[in-house]
């Protein structure tokens, strides 16, 4: 269904993809690994057309789908074989409303009104999305908006689905739904799915084979994922015990996992500290129309505390992150840092007071290059010159010169968040920061964070990056709060929120935990 014939794309003389042949049978799912600027995002735009049509570069060689040429055959007129969705839903919506954008592609190829309104309810069900249908596309959640643009994807009924970070905004239900749907498209319709995950906890266990870029080795999933650079838990957990075959599911694992479970001892219990209170936020309401997105919660957050608010898409964290900083909508309750409210600040002050990282870091930069961006940063927060760029050498490698719109979305987060952090804020919030990262660039963002002296809330539904990162987990639902407490005593009591070492041996959390008892 899909060949790469000596494939080499190049962008200003650089070589993203170097000679690489391939080919991916009708019918199969295959994911695509390999560490952030490696050229998966690359390789799926050559599959539509996208790559060199519209991003331009050099391609050489041949990629066929479904025996057409890409290279002759734009995006245009592969689009009823190929369905794409990218990193960011929002940019690639064309209507106003979810039925509508669920539409339009089959407006495009044609189809008859009757089979149109078929499909798109047969789809809205498919991904549970049936009691969004009339909501503007401007008001849903990022979880939300990212299974509109699947949906959308999916009515024009394509042969090949290509997924560029489908779960990075979905909660670990929503996730489990929207690929346990594509399996069934899979194995029912005979699609070819093509998906790019930097989450494989969610996705490695649906794969039939695995694609490592950039060096194109293609194999079977547990095989490719241990010699990968990035892997999911369960196979770092099988390389520490010595299990092979490699498991990839946390299934298999469990079956091998009794003489494990065995040698280790209970971990400590960790007790919540009781710290100097930073951050006090009291009988917070958020209302929006007729909608209350967040009601009544109270939130005190204490000098060093690491706090990650779950929940599933819609919960109101997101809105409960901007009413704390001061700059979005409270309709009633209080909010101080050090006894100010942060909403009584000009915007200056309020950032070295509680800073946010929102979902769409990119909102956040506007200058011509990254190194003026840090300049900035320095010159704004009055810190020595060169403040921000160490902060952010701390975080990711970054051409100093390369225009912030020209990087991957993990980038784009790691300049943010150096940015925010040059001003030392007393409380630092970040809405989803670990979307677009891979397992090494989340662990340096972990250390970054455990060594700040600020208290640190974090909107997420990475659960293993709040295994290794978080002191104290905040469940919502329904705009209220469910739960509270200590990371390890939240998380492993939660099927949806366990994290997949939990799931494996019980109370342990991550692979260090276990490498460092054994």
């Amino acid at each position: 269904m899909i060949r790469f014939e000596d494939v080499t794309i190049t962008y200003a003389e650089r070589p993203v993809l170097a000679e690489l042949s391939l080919e991916i049978p009708e019918g199969e799912l295959c994911l695509v690994v390999g560490r952030t600027g490696s050229g998966k995002s690359t390789f799926l735009r050559a599959i539509n057309g996208l790559v060199p049509h519209f991003s331009g570069g050099t391609l050489a060689g041949r990629v066929l789908v479904d025996g057409r040429d890409t290279a002759t055959h734009p995006p245009r007129e592969l689009a009823d074989v190929v369905g794409f969705v990218g990193q960011d839903p929002l940019a690639g919506f064309v209507a106003d409303n979810v039925e509508d954008e669920l539409a339009y592609s089959m407006e495009s190829l044609g189809l008859a009104h009757d089979v149109m309104r078929k499909r798109v309810e047969e789809t809205l069900d498919l991904l549970g999305i049936a009691q969004l249908r009339d909501r503007p596309l401007a008001t849903l959640s990022g979880g939300q908006q990212q299974r509109v643009a699947i949906g959308a994807a999916l009515t024009a009924h394509p042969k090949v689905l290509v997924l560029d970070e489908p779960t990075s905004a979905l909660d670990p239900g929503a996730a489990e739904d929207v690929l346990a749907a594509v399996q069934r498209l899979v194995h029912d319709l005979g699609m070819t799915v093509v998906i790019a995950e930097h989450r494989l906890e969610r996705v490695a266990q649906y794969a039939d084979r695995a694609l490592l870029l950039p060096r194109g080795v293609v194999g079977e999933v547990g095989e490719v994922l241990a010699e990968a650079p990035v892997a999911p838990p369960v196979v770092r957990l099988a390389q520490v015990a010595g299990w092979r075959p490699i498991p990839v599911s946390v299934r298999d694992a469990r079956r091998r996992a009794a003489p494990l479970r065995a040698r280790l001892a209970e971990p400590a219990t960790e007790a919540m500290r009781t710290t100097e209170t930073i951050l006090a936020a009291r009988d917070v309401v958020v209302r929006y129309g007729e909608v209350q997105a967040v009601r009544n919660v109270t939130l005190v957050v204490g000098a060093g505390e690491r706090v990650a608010l779950m929940g599933r898409n819609g919960s109101g964290k997101s809105s409960l992150l901007w009413a704390v900083q001061g700059s979005g909508r409270r309709t009633a309750g209080t909010v101080t840092v050090h006894d100010v409210d942060p909403r009584t600040l000009k915007p200056a002050a309020r950032r070295k007071t509680v800073a946010l990282v929102p979902q769409q870091p990119s909102d956040l930069l506007y200058l011509e290059t990254v190194a003026q961006e840090c300049a900035q940063a320095d010159q704004e927060t009055g810190n020595p010159e060169g403040t921000c760029r160490k902060l952010l050498d701390g975080l990711a490698t970054l051409d100093p010169d390369v225009h912030p719109r020209d990087l991957s979305e993990g980038q784009r987060l790691a300049l943010v968040l150096a940015v925010m952090l040059t001003g030392a804020p007393d409380v630092l919030l970040l809405d989803e920061p670990t979307r677009g990262l891979d397992y090494p660039a989340k662990a340096a963002l972990a250390r970054t964070l455990k060594a700040l002296d600020s208290a640190v809330v974090l909107a997420t539904h990475d659960v293993e990056f709040v295994a290794e990162f978080a002191t104290r987990v905040t469940v919502m639902a329904e705009g209220e709060v469910v739960a509270d407490g200590p990371a390890r005593e939240v998380v492993t009591s939660s099927p949806i929120f366990a994290p997949q070492v939990s799931k494996i041996l019980g109370p342990w959390l991550t692979v260090a935990d276990v490498e460092a008892a054994l």
